[in-house]
């Protein structure tokens, strides 16, 4: 048998040699080569990743959000690791690019920073996309990888970033009401897996197994997650409610500079105050139980500027109401500041507190600042470093008792979820989104405030410096909403509600679980390839010629 393969191999070598003239391509020519294979799938994942983004606000085109996540399934679909890694990093690319444009105010280094390191935790998607593309049921693995991608850009790096979820592009859809039982992670678990199961159903009605039948299921199947919503209740009802003015002052210019000289944007909201009580007086409208003032409302630290304090406490003394005002309080070190909400009584002046648990980075504290300053000297413009605060936001204002998140805590889970389970019965979002005016940012702001009324079963209020404001319903439907930078004040009676809804009763639950599944699921595609390369058929030489 020996002698036969020399045989052979020797046959071969003339041939070898008419061919040896040719020189083989060398390593670039090999890559250039791949790179332009490759061409029409990148093409496709970048126009796959802007038809997502367009799903988000200011937008609103939510039914692309079913179409971003089929077109990635497909385009990963049976690829190797490194090529499906690929493919989802230019995916995620475009995607963030336009749904972050709003941080081009900062700079376009600042937004493409970010969006390149978000849409790393994408190619790790379609990494896990690939992998689980060989599993039988993998429109589910799919379903639970898109979790585990969101899990993990919530929490890292420095805290996470959650925007850009799923589920923060269909808070006023049919898959809404699922937020009361799974909270935010089951609303994107039922938009991936009604996306994956298309992408299926697509599958099926082409090439040569095409399968009607099958396609026709996996389509009901996309139908049946997408109508789900529809079948869960969500509570609205309430034993109490409270009469609220939410004051929006407006300020001098949107941008990075918006506060303008001291003490204007603390003017503008404290004569917005007095001309409420004006009206009240003169019988225009009916007097508020509470006002609640945005964030940095007071662009002074009342406790150490005698004449903003001063301003801050005849203005709620005016209005006679309990005041929740926003500002900034030096922190327990001169390096630090603090980012507040305090509840401001018109007879005992300030009272309870909260302070911003999570600030962001680099914009409100600058990570590795002694390093970075010296390459970076715009984040010299970041003074001093905001501190953390330790508790939630559950303060008694007046006869509510609210749950306060400012700005962007509104974004993450725990935070919002926090004040709920420690008493909340209505959740106020204090925000400054002047610096983001006219950039579609307050918008999605506006669509995660929706979603955790929802979740939540509570009302939202939002009091914002320049917009945009709100009065949110239980149901997630906006009652009324300010436009941006006007001076404007909203009025509203709401619901204090103290029930729970599932999502608050299960928590983390249903995150984890599916995170978990999806991490498994890439653990099970991994242990089965390996089983079939190393298998008897592939270890055991067989045949005439092995030998």
């Amino acid at each position: 048998m020996a002698l036969h393969v020399t045989q052979e191999r020797s046959d071969a070598l003339p041939e070898a040699s008419v061919t040896s003239d040719a020189p083989a391509p060398g390593r670039a020519a090999r890559a250039v080569a791949k790179v332009r294979a490759g061409l029409p799938r990148t093409g496709l994942a970048v126009l796959a990743g802007l038809l997502l983004a367009l799903a988000f606000p200011p937008f609103d085109l939510w039914p692309l959000s079913l179409v971003g996540v089929a077109a990635l399934s497909l385009l990963t679909l049976g690829r190797t690791v490194r090529q499906a890694a690929w493919t989802g990093f230019a995916f995620g690319l475009p995607f963030f690019l336009l749904l972050l444009s709003w941080l081009r105010v900062v700079g376009w280094d600042a937004t493409v920073g970010l969006s390149a390191i978000e849409a790393l935790f994408l190619a790790a998607l379609g990494s896990g996309l690939a992998l689980t593309s060989r599993l039988p049921g993998w429109p589910l693995w799919a379903a639970c990888l898109w979790i585990t991608q969101e899990w993990a850009r919530d929490r890292l790096p420095l805290g996470g970033f959650p925007w850009g979820r799923l589920a923060f592009a269909n808070t006023a859809t049919p898959f809404t009401p699922l937020a009361a039982i799974g909270g935010a992670p089951l609303v994107t678990f039922a938009v991936a897996l009604a996306g994956a199961l298309l992408a299926w159903a697509a599958l099926r009605l082409r090439g040569p197994r095409r399968a009607p039948r099958a396609a026709a299921l996996a389509a009901l199947g996309a139908v049946a997650a997408l109508l789900a919503g529809y079948l869960v209740p969500v509570p609205t009802a309430a034993a109490d409610t409270v009469k609220v003015a939410l004051i929006q002052g407006n300020v001098p210019n949107p941008g990075m500079d918006f506060l303008g000289r001291p003490m204007m944007v603390l003017n503008n909201h404290a004569a917005a105050t007095e001309k409420l009580a004006a009206d009240i007086e003169a019988g225009r409208v009916e007097k508020p139980d509470v006002v609640i003032w945005p964030e940095n409302s007071s662009d002074l630290d009342p406790f150490s500027d005698p004449l903003a304090y001063r301003r801050i406490d005849d203005a709620v003394k005016t209005v006679g109401v309990p005041t929740l005002v926003g500002t900034l309080v030096d922190g327990p070190d001169e390096r630090h500041v603090q980012n507040e909400g305090i509840v401001w009584d018109p007879k005992t002046g300030p009272g309870a507190s909260y302070t911003k648990q999570h600030p962001v980075p680099f914009g409100e504290y600058v990570p590795f600042r002694d390093q970075l300053m010296k390459v970076i000297t715009r984040l010299q413009r970041v003074a001093r470093d905001f501190y953390p605060g330790d508790h939630n936001g559950v303060m008694q204002l007046g006869p509510a008792k609210i749950g306060d998140v400012i700005c962007f805590e509104v974004a993450y889970d725990e935070i919002v979820r926090d004040t709920v389970d420690k008493g909340a019965r209505v959740l106020v979002v204090q925000t400054n989104n002047a610096t983001y005016a006219k950039t579609g940012q307050p918008e999605q702001q506006l669509a995660m405030s929706r979603l955790r009324a929802v979740e939540h079963g509570r009302a939202v209020l939002i009091a914002a410096t320049s917009g945009i404001s709100a009065v949110i319903a239980p149901d997630g439907s906006v009652q009324q909403r300010t436009e941006e930078l006007t001076a404007a004040e909203l009025s509203a009676v709401v619901p204090l509600r103290d029930g729970t809804t599932v999502a608050d009763r299960v928590g983390v639950a249903p995150e984890w679980t599916l995170a978990v599944a999806g991490l498994l699921a890439c653990g099970a595609a991994l242990l089965i390839g390996r089983r079939r390369v190393t298998g008897p058929a592939a270890s055991e030489p067989s045949g005439p010629t092995a030998s």
